[in-house]
């Protein structure tokens, strides 16, 4: 993970260390004083990813949400998830909302992807099953995406 705030306290060690890598149960133990978490699953965004006040930004690991679910000081939080505006990354969302049901989608949406039409890639193996824990509105766009309403595995990358 990585502080976003500037006057946010360093863990014992670690000072001037903005990246910070721990395993699963360290990463549960922490008591960060942090309102928001910002969850990105490239890591150039991750790395690039601008100061906020009383956040922290964490590089996922796709669908393995086991680390994360340990730490249940998230629950507090404001929980972000920005994925990929393809299929996998709205079925990623939905297996996080198993775990946070309240963790909203950051840049996921239909206005984003109409915007970068010039950025539109090919998703190699969509999925097409139903997803149960989206948003009226995120279920729209995965709809779009896994019916092929726009182009065929239509994918916008959140590096693009």
């Amino acid at each position: 993970f990585r502080l976003l705030d500037p006057a946010l306290p360093s863990l014992p060690g670690c000072e001037g260390l903005p990246d910070i890598t721990l395993d699963a149960a360290s990463f549960a133990a922490l008591a960060l004083p942090v309102e928001r978490v910002f969850i990105t699953e490239n890591e150039t965004n991750f790395l690039a990813f601008p100061e906020v006040a009383d956040a922290i930004v964490v590089f996922g690991a796709g669908y393995g949400w086991e680390a994360l679910s340990r730490a249940s000081w998230l629950h507090r939080c404001h929980l972000h998830y920005w994925g990929d505006i393809d299929t996998h990354g709205f079925a990623i969302l939905d297996q996080l909302r198993d775990y946070f049901p309240n963790a909203a989608s950051f840049l996921m949406d239909r206005e984003t992807l109409l915007a970068h039409r010039s950025h539109w890639g090919e998703e190699p193996d969509p999925a097409r099953h139903d997803l149960a824990r989206l948003t009226p509105e995120e279920a729209a766009v995965y709809d779009d995406l896994r019916f092929d309403r726009h182009q065929p595995r239509l994918r916008l990358e959140q590096e693009r």
